[in-house]
C-alpha cells in the first residue's frame, strides 16, 4: 500500500527539485529536494565550517520564506555535502532536504501548495546557493560536449 507521493518541479537550470510526503492520507508534512553538483570556486581552510554557514543561512531564509498560516515555524534542513572530499577542480554531491511541517489541512495537489514551495525554493535557491562565494553549481557532474 503506496501513501507517499512526489511531485517535480523543473524551475532551476542547474539543480533537480522535487518536493513530496511520506503520507498522503495523513498529510501533515512535506519535503522538498534539492539536488546538484557543486564546484568550489576558491580554497577555504575549513570545509565544515563553509557548509555549516551554507546551512545556517539556509535556516534563516525560510524563517522569511516561509507561510506561516501554511505551514509550522519549526522546520529541519539536512544539508548533505561531504565537506572531506571537497577540492578545487573537482564535482562533489549535495543533496538538500527542507522538511516542513502543514499547520491547516491542504491537498497535496493543491495548485496554490504548489506555487508556495516553488516561492520556497526560488528563495533558498536564488538568495542563498546561487550567491554562494565559494560554490557553482551544475545539474550534471561532468560537462557535456
Amino acid at each position: 500500500m503506496k501513501k507517499g507521493k512526489t511531485s517535480k518541479l523543473d524551475i532551476f537550470k542547474n539543480a533537480k527539485c522535487n518536493y513530496g510526503t511520506v503520507d498522503s492520507q495523513e498529510f501533515k508534512s512535506l519535503y522538498i529536494s534539492i539536488q546538484s553538483w557543486v564546484q568550489p570556486k576558491k580554497e577555504a581552510t575549513n570545509w565544515d565550517r563553509v557548509t555549516g554557514n551554507m546551512c545556517r543561512e539556509i535556516k534563516h531564509n525560510l524563517l522569511e520564506s516561509v507561510d506561516p498560516l501554511t505551514f509550522e515555524q519549526k522546520n529541519i534542513v539536512d544539508l548533505d555535502l561531504r565537506s572531506s572530499g571537497i577540492q578545487l577542480g573537482k564535482r562533489s554531491f549535495m543533496n538538500l532536504e527542507i522538511t516542513l511541517f502543514i499547520k491547516n489541512p491542504v491537498d497535496f495537489k493543491s495548485p496554490i501548495l504548489r506555487q508556495k514551495i516553488k516561492d520556497i525554493c526560488k528563495s533558498v535557491y536564488n538568495d542563498e546557493l546561487m550567491n554562494s562565494e565559494y560554490f557553482t553549481f551544475y545539474k550534471t557532474k561532468s560537462v557535456k560536449v
